[in-house]
């Protein structure tokens, strides 16, 4: 049995990012990884300025910016490719971009900033226990690893938030979502994009490298084994009635590059802090894709928790403190990215053509103030 004074639980973007930014401030923390190797799942994502913003905080911006593409624009269609709205995705933010990445570039970046030595894979965690002097993380394999404070950043399924949070809930939010990455060398596609239809919704976002990261999400029920094994071939049937090139996307995507599953959050929770514990990350606050925080929330956490623990030597203060500056702003996401999802998800043709209508009719710069209240975030 091992004693650390400080464990991080996970080693997605959230624990590589708060065990940089500890690091940062003379803490070395001990990641633990339930696999057995590192390897991110999912495809591409978005990092809007306040994910920069946070990046600079803690010295690697230039470094994964320069494994992205700049987001200059964002435009949503309707099926037939007629453009709904089609926003400058730049000038919500006057100090920093918006850019895309693939989720493995990230992680390599946070990876290569946390010595290895800091890292044990292979440890799922399935209970916890409080000691006298911190607490005792159970592994599923038998072993077990002893600390003095705890950060839970293990995802949106995480056991050990069960445990401190037993009525937590993960939201399953009616649809269902397809990721996949093409080669973009003869698409050549430039312009990041929605499409919103009864069929589905379709996203696509051109990465570095030529390639383009999409994504396609129906609404269904939870689980539903009609999606399981669902093709490409069955994906493109689906969109046959949508506006190239959604199915030339499709086309041009291997099987091996498809990822499917539901899409879900956590409900919004009371508490983040217990003690010398405290939750972070999607095992705090998952939220569905819909305004592309998930990953800006998580690392703007390590930034602020960080930050806490360097100005409050009692780190069950400090954590207190985590909670009070990060509930509001992080379940007002959740909420507002939920909303958003239900509305772009809509079925009824009624409720489609108004909602298309109103969002052509929004003026650029109530988009604007909306993106600079996501954007605007208190570090201190």
């Amino acid at each position: 049995m091992k004693r650390n004074a400080f464990i991080i639980i996970g080693a997605g973007i959230a624990g590589l990012s708060t065990a940089i930014a500890l690091k940062n401030i003379g803490i070395e923390a001990t990641v633990i990884e339930a696999s057995e190797t590192i390897r991110p799942v999912g495809a591409g994502l978005s990092l809007a300025a306040n994910a920069i913003e946070a990046l600079q905080h803690l010295n690697i911006a230039d470094e994964v910016i320069c494994k992205g593409r700049a987001l200059k624009s964002f435009t949503l269609f309707n099926k037939g490719g007629k453009v709904i709205k089609r926003v400058n995705a730049q000038s919500a933010s006057s100090t920093s971009i918006n850019f895309t990445i693939h989720r493995a570039s990230l992680h390599e970046v946070l990876l290569s900033k946390i010595d290895p030595e800091q890292v044990l894979t292979g440890k799922r965690s399935v209970e916890l226990l409080e000691t006298s002097s911190g607490f005792r993380v159970m592994m599923e394999d038998g072993s077990s690893i002893e600390c003095n404070y705890l950060i839970i950043a293990e995802g949106i399924h995480s056991p050990l938030r069960q445990v401190l949070v037993p009525d937590a809930k993960v939201r399953f939010a009616g649809y269902t979502c397809w990721r996949g990455i093409a080669s973009n060398t003869s698409l050549k596609i430039s312009e990041t994009s929605e499409t919103w239809g009864r069929e589905g919704r379709f996203g696509i976002v051109p990465l570095a490298n030529n390639q383009i990261y999409w994504f396609a999400c129906k609404n269904t029920t939870k689980q539903n084994a009609l999606y399981k094994d669902y093709s490409l071939s069955a994906l493109a049937d689906n969109f046959k009635d949508y506006h190239q090139p959604i199915v030339d996307i499709i086309n041009a995507t291997r099987p091996e590059n498809l990822i499917w599953g539901d899409i879900c959050d956590v409900e919004p929770m009371q508490k983040y802090a217990f003690g010398n514990a405290v939750i972070i990350g999607d095992a705090a606050h998952a939220t569905t894709p819909n305004m592309g925080q998930g990953a800006c929330m998580a690392i703007e956490d390590a930034v602020v928790l960080a930050n806490c623990l360097s100005k409050e030597s009692n780190v069950s203060k400090a954590f207190q403190n985590f909670e009070r500056k990060r509930m509001g702003r992080t379940q007002q996401i959740v909420k507002d990215s939920w909303r958003l999802g239900k509305i772009a998800q809509t079925e009824n043709t009624f409720l489609g053509a108004l909602r298309d209508t109103l969002f052509r009719l929004m003026p650029q710069r109530m988009y604007e103030r909306q993106m600079e209240m996501v954007y605007k975030v208190n570090f201190n």
